[in-house]
């Protein structure tokens, strides 16, 4: 079985809309794309692009796979090669038939078992409601958290309005903090939460 792996850019109050560009995502009257640039270096590149040559396969909810596939089949750098060269599924109801090459639809969740049956190191970047969902659905092998020192008050965020499901978290390595303030933070699943004891009982 596979490891299915989520990468979401994300801030101090939880947004993850549009980090990589002004009118990348502007839903819901988002004013503040592009804000991960002012806080890239080497280190989290290198970190970024680390998990990249890992995968073998990619996975993108419908919003994120509308953005990426306007961009990177356009694109010749390692990154790009990459993507557009790799195995890349989407979960979509209405997506039928994607025009991004190599691409496979899938309309429900329950189809990414058969992906994780398939693929070894399977990754994802963005779609905070496809990431729910799987969580949901206890498909979500590890979240890797790059957390940026920012704060919006608005925009799209992981858990908003109390979505999600109870779920316990430990680290899957060690956290790893870059140079111009940015922090990986890597999750794997480890059950439910333990609740309902008092700080100092035995």
């Amino acid at each position: 079985m596979g490891i299915l792996t989520a990468n979401l850019f994300i801030t101090l109050d939880g947004v993850y809309q549009a980090p990589g560009g002004p009118e990348e995502d502007r839903e819901g009257g988002f004013e503040f794309g592009g804000w991960q640039a002012a806080y890239f270096d080497d280190e989290t590149g290198e970190a970024i692009g680390a998990g990249i040559d890992r995968m073998d396969a990619l996975l993108l909810g419908r919003k994120t796979y509308d953005i990426f596939a306007g961009f990177w089949p356009h694109q010749e750098d390692h990154i790009g090669t990459t993507f557009n060269t790799l195995p890349k599924f989407v979960v979509s109801e209405s997506l039928t038939k994607p025009e991004w090459e190599g691409t496979t639809s899938a309309s429900e969740i329950s189809e990414l078992e058969d992906v994780k049956e398939r693929f070894d190191d399977i990754h994802m970047f963005g779609s905070g409601h496809l990431i729910r969902s799987l969580l949901e659905a206890e498909l979500l092998d590890r979240l890797n958290l790059f957390l940026y020192p920012l704060t919006f008050g608005s925009g799209k965020r992981l858990f908003a309005d109390g979505s999600g499901v109870p779920a316990a978290f430990r680290f899957a390595e060690p956290p790893r903090a870059f140079p111009k303030g940015a922090v990986l933070l890597s999750y794997e699943r480890a059950g439910t939460p333990i609740t309902g004891i008092t700080i100092g009982q035995d």
